[in-house]
């Protein structure tokens, strides 16, 4: 193996910078990469027990989606602009802007001229057509370029003969091609000469890494004007004839079903309303407006049936955990450090609420979502409504976040549902309260860890991690069932080789063991941005901590000395130092400091927090204060940086995620249901607990291939706050977030689902 950072496999398969492609059959220049997955080698000798050393969850998803990216074509149009349709979903991330720099570094034309729009549900694709797993940059960043590099040669080739110059005496910069007499042809003059009557195999080398003028520099993103000027088309914005505003009234409780509605009629006869019908999840309406389907929606009296969560409390669902534990072996004869820590659900609602739009016909059907898994929302659409998957288009629309909360697409299979029954379009769109109280959330967790040490030795780490079973049915699960017999990881369930595919042991802790159980399949979990890695992290960290003070090591110096790889102690060296780790504070503040590592990428966090009373205790209107973080510097190495704007951007949001985690966001489960009915009492990081200094350190490049990145930096800076918390108030903080015991708010009635809309915003303006 050549290497096995960010795509060493791929590498191998076909050579360092040559590789094969296609030029597609077209009246226009379609390219196309051609690319094979290396055969798994028949044994192995592994240098360390980590499964994550042979093969990774970024690895499984890339080669799970190599076989059809030869089906992904970058394309020259007649007004020389370059058109690709990217298989993954734009939720905010800034995929579309990295994926153009991609085709703009290997075409040489200006970024302004590359059109990315969001491919349809393409079921051919397979496995190359699902997001998450901060996998997108990895898994496209090389067919991507290949296409693009054959595109460049063609349009070369093309222009050598109308020049009726030599290829070498050629060159191309800002989408024109000059010959050395300065004669010159742009390329989109060039497409249909350059394209080709029927497909053909070709090869090509890519431009190599020190020659890149795109690749690697900070650049805006391209969808940037449209965002900050309301121009950008989300889901709601757009206009398909005769879609009217749909919501529905959903059960008291989790998963309750309707039994009978008793005002159908009444409900039907007012204003505006169009529609009521009884689908799988509650009672739709259909109406004029958005503000007459919510009236709709209060006045409806409806009986409803036990949920799946009946009864379910914080409590008892800790008990079901605490009873799912697996042991954790029987307790060393030398020193042991170990802990339990506890996990809250916690919410997995996006900025933008769940939506999509639907028009069904008797042979047909049409749907309109941000879905990061269109294709299994596809078969699942044309199964709910009896129609061959063929009849069934599905449109990816650009989202305003997902968090992993889009990979799953019950607004599209309700809006299906609500259309085929009342046989008219409709723009389906759920309210903040229905996200909270029965959308997706994080599963509630609790991870036990024990490690063993003598003298300055560290001899064993054992970490036990149950939790609420996570659903993964949106795509991923199909990818594993179809890898596992190339998996190194035995006949295990999806969840825990999800588990052991992106957990790792980043320190030299002996021998060390992780494992995963689950259990209660009651509630409507996802795969929430990073999944099991913050809760995971931020118990080993916050142990680690502990078997510093033990030894009699400083945290910082404790880590350093115990990871086990140049990347990890340069990432963690660069915060200590940029952050001033050690320096003196006042009593009631301290600083932390966690390190972590997934998708081919390492991070680590310095966070300094404030748990004074004056802080703690300071007067916020209906919400907890609580401890603030007042510094955060976060240093991050994923390999190649394709857009460190964009890298930094991601990170800042993964630093306001893990202040999140830790200090003040969860949900609150009592007699069935969730408390939250809102963002305005489900605590998200808010200003008062942003931290006013704020350092985002990209490290140089380490590789010629892109790591993940999108939600990498959840882990550490959790897991920091919490080192931070336990430091400044002398106790180890066991339970997250720290304030999930303090109710800061009344709770919002379940009957009516939706509550009234507040009439005194103005009263609280500042």
């Amino acid at each position: 193996m050549t290497e096995t950072h960010g795509g060493g496999l791929l590498d191998e398969a076909i050579g360092r910078r040559r590789f094969l492609g296609y030029v597609v059959a077209a009246p226009t220049l379609v390219a196309a990469a051609n690319l094979v997955p290396t055969p798994a080698p028949a044994s192995v000798q592994l240098p360390s027990p980590e499964i994550t050393d042979i093969l990774d969850l970024s690895d499984m998803m890339t080669l799970a989606a190599l076989p059809t990216s030869g089906l992904i074509t970058v394309e020259v149009n007649r007004d020389g602009t370059v058109s690709f349709a990217l298989p993954r979903a734009e939720v905010g991330q800034g995929i579309t802007t990295s994926t153009a720099m991609l085709i703009a570094e290997e075409m040489s034309v200006p970024l302004d001229r590359v059109r990315v729009t969001l491919a349809d549900a393409r079921p051919e694709l397979v496995f190359n057509q699902l997001t998450g797993g901060s996998n997108t940059t990895i898994a496209t960043y090389t067919p991507i370029r290949v296409a693009a590099a054959i595109a460049r040669s063609r349009l070369m080739a093309a222009a050598a003969i109308e020049l009726r110059s030599a290829v070498s005496d050629l060159t191309l910069k800002a989408g024109v091609i000059t010959d050395r007499s300065g004669r010159s042809i742009d390329i989109g003059a060039l497409t249909e000469k350059a394209a080709s009557a029927q497909t053909q195999q070709v090869s090509v080398q890519l431009t190599p890494r020190e020659n890149f003028t795109v690749i690697g520099r900070p650049h805006n993103r391209i969808d940037a004007l449209d965002a900050v000027t309301g121009r950008k088309k989300f889901t709601m914005d757009l206009d398909v004839p005769g879609a009217k505003p749909t919501m529905v009234c959903r059960p008291p409780t989790i998963n309750g079903k309707v039994g009978s509605v008793a005002n159908l009629a009444e409900v039907r006869a007012m204003p505006g309303v169009t529609d009521v019908v009884t689908i799988s999840t509650g009672v739709a309406v259909r109406a004029e407006t958005f503000g007459q389907c919510i009236d709709a929606v209060r006045a409806l009296k409806v009986s409803w049936k036990a949920g799946t969560a009946e009864g379910k409390s914080d409590a008892t669902v800790l008990r079901e955990l605490e009873a799912a534990e697996l042991p954790l072996g029987l307790r060393p004869p030398t020193p042991i450090v170990e802990g339990k820590f506890t996990f809250y659900f916690r919410s997995n609602s996006a900025l933008e609420t769940n939506c999509a739009i639907a028009d069904v016909r008797a042979d047909r059907a049409e749907i309109w979502s941000g879905l990061k898994s269109p294709i299994v929302a596809q078969e699942a659409i044309a199964a709910k409504l009896g129609l061959p998957v063929g009849k069934v288009t599905v449109h990816v629309v650009e989202g305003g976040g997902s968090f992993g909360r889009k990979l799953f697409f019950d607004a599209a299979l309700e809006a299906a549902e609500v259309s085929q029954k009342t046989g008219k379009p409709v723009k389906l769109m759920w309210h903040r309260a229905d996200d909270s109280r029965q959308g997706r959330t994080h599963p509630m967790a609790t991870s036990r860890v024990r490690v063993a040490y003598l003298g300055a030795t560290v001899l064993s780490y054992s970490q036990r991690h149950t939790s609420v079973s996570t659903d993964l049915g949106h795509g991923l699960g199909e990818i594993i069932t179809a890898m596992a017999a190339k998996l190194p990881v035995g006949d295990i369930g999806f969840s825990e080789t999800f588990f052991q595919l992106s957990q790792s042991m980043p320190y030299n802790f002996g021998s060390n063991s992780r494992l995963l159980s689950e259990t209660d399949k009651s509630f409507n979990t996802g795969s929430m941005r990073n999944v099991y890695s913050p809760d995971v992290t931020c118990a080993r960290e916050l142990i680690v901590d502990q078997l510093a003070a033990k030894m009699g090591k400083d945290p910082y110096r404790f880590r350093r000395d115990f990871l086990s790889d140049d990347r990890a102690r340069a990432v963690l060296a660069k915060v200590a130092e940029a952050g001033g780790w050690g320096r003196s504070m006042p009593a009631g503040t301290a600083q932390g400091i966690a390190f972590h590592s997934e998708y081919k990428s390492v991070s680590a966090a310095l966070v300094e927090i404030d748990c004074r009373p004056e802080t703690v205790n300071r007067p916020i209107r209906d919400g907890v204060a609580g401890p603030r973080v007042t510094k955060a510097v976060f240093a991050v190495d994923v390999g190649l940086a394709v857009n460190p704007r964009g890298l930094e951007a991601q990170m800042m949001g993964c630093i306001m995620d893990g202040i999140a985690l830790a200090l003040t966001s969860s949900l609150h489960l009592r007699d069935g249901y969730f408390l939250e009915a809102s963002w305005d009492n489900y605590f998200y990081t808010r200003q008062w607990n942003t931290p006013p200094e704020l350092q985002i350190i990209v490290m140089p490049s380490t590789s010629e291939k892109p790591g993940g990145a999108g939600e990498l930096g959840v882990a550490a800076s959790m897991a920091a706050v919490a080192c931070a918390y336990g430091r400044a108030t002398g106790k180890m903080p066991t339970s997250f977030p720290i304030n999930h015991g303090t109710l800061s708010f009344t709770p919002k009635p379940t009957v009516p689902p939706i509550p009234e809309s507040p009439t005194d915003g103005l009263s609280y303006a500042r």
